[in-house]
Formats: structure tokens, sequence, C-alpha cells
């Protein structure tokens, strides 16, 4: 068998989307998703100029070669475009090896090692009266895990709080990416933030009891001894986890957390390689890995991260917002169902007009995904339907505090 074609599409329904369709020559195809939030065009541009024309007449079969010499062939590695690029081949890759054997890709990873994958869901709210709704919502909807974000007094607009005003003036429920020229500027105030937050988790548990799992991320907005301070006052309200405390480039800082807190870690949701989290997994500084399929090379080294993960008991957290398409959704599932230390998923459900475009066999029932029984992924692409919706610039938000200076986001 050989790759005969290789086809970047860009599309943009509900939000921006870069899609690999790889074709042998035997008629099989194979999704990969490359989205890379903001920065769509740049992985469309490195796979359509510099690795397509490296992929023509290459054995799809022989995935394990493939990502090594993407990798290692460019001499520039690593880096998020890079390794979004690299994982649209290879998940395009798998789709194919798993088609050809006629079996769902998760029997090409060992195997069911679950009946379901326990997915969490995205509440918030501007009070306390909007957040109690969302989350009795999320709860009608069937999710059993609830990520808590809400807006904070004296703070204009907070990541994650679906309601609060936009720079366009429209309701970002899919997606914090808003279709606007320049990237909408917000506001942040740590001390407000950190003053405000436990009296929200106080008030969820009344409302809502102690055994409903709740998360929260902080996106990365906090020093070291901010996030432990944070994590120390969170204890009372037994979070699932508290995601992303500190920026962990810094692998370090970590420490500092880990000693003044038993509140659960995640982190990684930016990372884009293993050599990103290698003192965080040794030092077991963390409990979840945060990266997204999409955004870390793939199947392939998701699966050799998750493995060095498991050998320190951390498990996987892998990032699922409607940044990522149904395309690496999938590949997500598949995984997820394989390996034996996955923690949970998250889940955004996408809207209609992506659904449109993206024709999926993933079921979300009672809580729990499953990638469903579909040779390769399970994802088919609309590619008439994705033609109706070109590509919107849309960029994220960005944060500077008070005196002005921009701060992280």
């Amino acid at each position: 068998m050989k790759i005969v074609a290789a086809d970047v599409i860009v599309s943009s329904p509900d939000r921006n989307f870069v899609t690999l369709k790889i074709t042998t020559d035997e008629g099989l195809t194979g999704l990969g998703d490359g989205t890379l939030n903001g920065r769509e065009l740049s992985v469309a541009s490195y796979l359509a100029d510099h690795v397509v024309p490296l992929l023509i007449g290459r054995d799809p079969h022989r995935i394990e070669d493939t990502w090594q010499f993407l990798y290692r062939s460019a001499y520039w590695r690593r880096g998020p475009v890079t390794m979004a690029a690299i994982a649209a081949v290879d998940v395009a890759l798998w789709d194919i090896k798993a088609k050809a054997a006629g079996m769902p890709l998760y029997q090409l990873l060992g195997g069911a090692s679950r009946t379901g994958i326990m997915a969490y869901g995205h509440a918030s709210g501007r009070d306390l009266p909007e957040l109690f709704d969302s989350i009795r919502h999320h709860l009608e909807l069937g999710f059993r895990s609830i990520r808590v974000q809400t807006s904070v007094p004296g703070i204009n607009a907070v990541y994650g709080v679906a309601a609060q005003p936009s720079a366009d003036g429209k309701r970002y429920d899919y997606e914090p990416a808003q279709r606007t020229p320049l990237p909408a500027e917000e506001d942040w105030d740590t001390r407000a933030y950190l003053r405000h937050l436990p009296g929200v988790f106080e008030a969820v548990r009344n409302e809502f009891g102690p055994e409903l799992p709740l998360l929260h991320d902080g996106h990365h907005r906090m020093t070291p001894i901010q996030a432990a301070k944070l994590g120390k006052a969170l204890e009372p309200y037994d979070l699932f986890w508290l995601e992303d405390c500190t920026p962990a480039e810094n692998q370090e800082a970590l420490r500092l957390v880990r000693q003044h807190t038993t509140t659960p870690l995640a982190i990684g949701e930016v990372f884009n390689t293993v050599w990103d989290y290698q003192t965080l997994i040794r030092e077991q500084l963390i409990d979840y890995v945060r990266s997204a399929v999409t955004h870390t090379g793939g199947i392939t080294a998701m699966r050799k991260l998750l493995d060095f993960a498991a050998q320190y008991q951390i498990k996987s957290g892998i990032h699922g917002p409607t940044d990522i398409s149904p395309v690496g959704m999938a590949a997500a599932l598949h995984l997820d169902l394989a390996i034996h230390n996955f923690g949970i998923q998250e889940y955004m459900q996408h809207g209609p007009l992506t659904n449109e475009v993206f024709r999926q066999s993933f079921t979300f029932t009672d809580g729990y995904l499953h990638p469903g029984e579909q040779p390769g992924l399970g994802v088919e692409l609309d590619e008439e339907a994705a033609a109706k919706f070109p590509y919107q610039p849309a960029y994220l938000p960005y944060n500077r505090l008070k005196d002005g200076t921009v701060h992280d986001w």
C-alpha cells in the first residue's frame, strides 16, 4: 500500500479546524486533526508546504518510522506547530491502519481496558445563581463530573465564563476564540481571584453535596506561591483537580506547590512533547497529564508519554474542548479506552455546524464517552459541507493587569 494523496482542509463550522486527509492507492483514507487554536494557518502551511510532499509514495503502515522521520529529519524539533502537524499525519495513519484491519482503532492499541470513558463538562456563571443553573444543566445532560469557572468581582472578563461580555457582543459557548480582527484585551487581578474562589467552591459544595467531582482551571495565571495558597485553600472542598495553577514551563516550580497542598494537580494542555513533562513526572509533581493528542504528536507520542506517566501512578486527563476537532476527540477516546492509567476526559459538545461537517460514531451516555465500533477512528469528513464554511480569523483573548502589564492567559 502507498500514499497517493494528502489534502489539507481548513474549515470553520462554529470555529476553525485544520484536517489532514491521507488517501492510499487501495482507496483507504485516514483523517488527522492539526488544529492549533488562533494559529491554524501556520499548521496548514507547515503541512501543505513541507510535510505533504514527503508523504507521497510512503507506506502508510509504517507509522513509527514516519513519526520519527517527520520529527528528526526537519532538524528543528518540537514546538506546537511542528507537533500538531506530526499529530495530524500520525492519527490519519492510525485511522488507515485500523480501517485496513477492519477494527475500531482501540482494538489495535490493545483492546478496551474499560467499558466507558468518564467525561467532565464545563459549567460557568457570572454569579452563584447562574453558576448553579449551569451545573444543573450539565447534570441534566448526563455529566457526572463538572469543571467550575466563575466571574470574579472587579474583573470584567474571566476565562471560561460563557455568559460574560465578549469583544464582538456574541456569546462563546463552544470556545473562547473570538472572531475579531485583533485579540480581545481582558483584565486580571490575582488577589481578587484568590479571595473570591474558595467561597465559590464552598457554596457549590453546600448546594450539590460532597460526592460530585469538581474541577477548576487556574489557566496559568498564578505564581508558584499563589498556586500553593489556592491549592491549600481549596482542600476542604475536595477537588478532583486544580488545573494549570502556574506556568509549568519552569517544571521545578511545581515542587513549591506540591510542598504546600494535597489538592491534585493537572498540567500540560500547552505542552507538546514528553520533554515538557520529564521533571514533573519523574518527581511526581502532578497527578494528571493534560496534553492533547492533537498538539502532542498524535497517538504514537501520547501513548509513550502516558506509559511513562503510568510508572509513577500519574493518570491521563486529555485536553478535549472544542478547539480539538471531532477527529482529534475520537483519537483521544480510542486511546482513553485502551490505556490502563486513564483518569478523566475533558468533553465540550461541538456545535451543530461542526457535527454537519464531521460525522461521528462516538457516543456520550450517562456521563461516559465511547468511540464506537466502526473501523478506524469512526469519523468521516463531509468535504462538501466543509467547503461551505471558509476560514475566519479568530483569536484567543489576552490579559493585562491593572497597571497595563501583559499577564498570562
